[in-house]
């Protein structure tokens, strides 16, 4: 019956359909794995549009390309985990406005809709400080 209907569609649309269903199953069952192989799949579909090829070289061409996308996904996703899920960590190195003094070694300062605990050398309301650290929710500051 598959057999069949690959044949009544063709190679080349049946690739795309299987890159679409895996696309569409990465929706449902979120992992960002399956995205890459249903992207191999289409893209294996559209080269097979322009240039047949034999089954051997299709599969080929989809596991050749499963891999690279795999990995240039891996690669992209370990960069950007250092950005994304850090708290109060992503703050360090930015330069804020202090909201209220630095009186006694301790302000604050205002990061969107949230006020900060900051401890540095005494400075007035509205220095501008960069953050250098965090312990727990105090971020250590100095002069910017």
């Amino acid at each position: 019956m598959i057999a069949s209907f690959v044949e009544a569609i063709g190679p080349a649309w049946t690739w795309i359909l299987i890159g679409l269903v895996l696309m569409g199953t990465e929706l449902v069952a979120s992992g960002v794995f399956l995205l890459w192989l249903g992207l191999a799949a289409l893209v294996t579909g559209l080269q097979i549009l322009l240039v047949p090829m034999p089954w051997q070289g299709q599969i080929l061409l989809f596991g050749g390309l499963s891999v690279a996308f795999a990995v240039v996904a891996s690669r992209r996703t370990k960069a950007g985990a250092n950005a994304l899920n850090q708290g109060a960590q992503g703050l360090v190195g930015r330069d804020y406005v202090l909201v209220a003094p630095i009186v006694s070694g301790e302000g604050h300062i205002r990061v969107n809709d949230t006020l900060w605990r900051v401890a540095g050398a005494d400075a007035p309301l509205g220095a501008r400080v960069r953050v250098t650290g965090v312990e727990g929710t105090l971020l250590t500051v100095v002069a910017a």
